[in-house]
């Protein structure tokens, strides 16, 4: 890794965020959850699985992918180790320490960067954090940190926003394929879905991008938004339990156990599973895969046991045209919606201007508001002639700016 903020910036990002100095830097809460592998011995690189563990359980504390954090821990350490054979520190050529590179900064322990495997980690995932939090990177339109693709530019910062990083090279507006970025991506394709599955590529134009090839400054990026028509991937590490998702391959082979030297049945593309519970990572130590592996069983029921995250993606519900608030379906011409806190009466207008009872509204019961009337303290129309008075006995809400937009689709 070439850059890195300093330690006190990041904690400013975490404040923004609601996150507590406290949670920023709890490394036992996650580090704890691998203590089945047994405690890390001095100057002794953990076994593979231990290690997984430890970068997956840092990636989620952190609200990142796990599989960004192993991609760019692969990119930094190909062989995801801290020591050498003789049990000395890794430091690259440019002082890159250990497992996630760090690159030589006062603002944390250089010692501990060095011994410990555990702060190492926590370190590079708070850079990449941190780099998520910059505000002159792009970000992808409406997406969140949970979105894959959406690591795009903070992964590339971990490395450094420098011309060599530019996706494009600018003379022939080709794709950079030696970028960091691109080689992380392509880490988290080949070791995280094991070549199953293609993640979404950004419609970038040398526009896009103001820079000096032969000079050092950084990248000055033009456009800050980029809408990707492809589809997007959410991390497979937030599957629930009962959750429905579909094989991505011919031939998947279903696991009596969680490792490949597992009895197997195979399982053909597009088969839908329902998640059992949590994952488990590969019973052999030696295991060199990154993947996890859940829990599932058919949707007849008839058959159950183990899939690699690698080839399952999320089951989408079949589109049904319609909007939906809460309980009710959004309508055009809809201004609003009350909801019913406690019993009160759906009243109608009569032609003198009194209001007579047309019956009882239940508790949590919710009905669309199409217009507003004054009179009477105030009057929900909602639909009919009917209409549901102001009081604290209801909520009334408009909708919002998302919902409305799409309806209007």
């Amino acid at each position: 890794m070439k850059s890195i903020k300093m330690i006190a910036g990041f904690l400013t990002c975490l404040m923004l965020l609601g996150w507590s100095y406290e949670e920023a830097f709890a490394e036992s809460a996650w580090a704890s959850k691998c203590s089945s592998y047994g405690e890390i011995k001095p100057n002794q690189n953990p076994a593979f699985q231990h290690m997984n563990c430890l970068l997956t359980n840092a990636a989620l504390e952190a609200k990142i992918p796990p599989e960004v954090v192993k991609a760019v821990a692969s990119k930094e350490n190909g062989s995801w180790k801290q020591f050498d054979e003789n049990g000395q520190p890794i430091i690259s050529k440019d002082n890159g320490i250990g497992l996630m590179q760090i690159t030589n900064q006062a603002g944390y322990d250089q010692e501990k960067l060095k011994y410990d495997i555990n702060y190492n980690i926590e370190a590079g995932v708070e850079i990449l954090r941190s780099m998520y939090q910059r505000k002159d990177l792009p970000k992808i339109n409406k997406q969140g940190p949970e979105v894959i693709e959406n690591w795009y530019f903070p992964v590339m910062a971990y490395n450094g926003t420098k011309p060599v990083n530019s996706p494009l090279y600018q003379s022939s507006g080709s794709k950079n394929i030696d970028a960091y970025q691109e080689k992380v991506f392509a880490f988290i394709e080949k070791d995280s879905y094991l070549n199953s599955t293609t993640l979404g590529q950004f419609p970038f134009h040398t526009s896009d991008f103001e820079y000096d090839p032969n000079s050092s400054d950084n990248i000055v990026f033009k456009k800050m938004e980029y809408a990707l028509t492809g589809q997007l991937h959410t991390s497979a590490y937030q599957f629930q339990k009962g959750d429905k998702v579909l094989i991505t391959e011919d031939a998947v082979k279903l696991r009596s156990l969680p490792s490949t030297s597992s009895v197997a049945k195979a399982l053909s593309k597009n088969t839908t599973l329902i998640i059992e519970g949590n994952f488990v990572y590969d019973q052999s130590l030696t295991s060199v895969n990154q993947f996890v592996w859940y829990p599932v069983k058919t949707e007849d029921q008839k058959l159950a046991g183990y899939i690699s995250s690698a080839y399952m993606t999320k089951k989408l519900d079949v589109p049904t045209g319609k909007v939906m608030w809460g309980k009710t379906e959004l309508k055009l011409g809809q201004i609003g919606k009350v909801t019913i806190l406690s019993n009160t009466n759906l009243v109608k207008m009569e032609s003198d201007g009194s209001l007579t009872t047309v019956r009882t509204l239940k508790k949590g019961e919710e009905y669309r508001v199409y217009n507003y009337k004054s009179n009477h303290g105030g009057l929900y129309g909602v639909g009919g002639g009917n209409y549901v008075q102001k009081s604290t006995k209801v909520k009334y809400e408009t909708p919002s700016k998302s919902k409305l937009a799409l309806l209007a689709q």
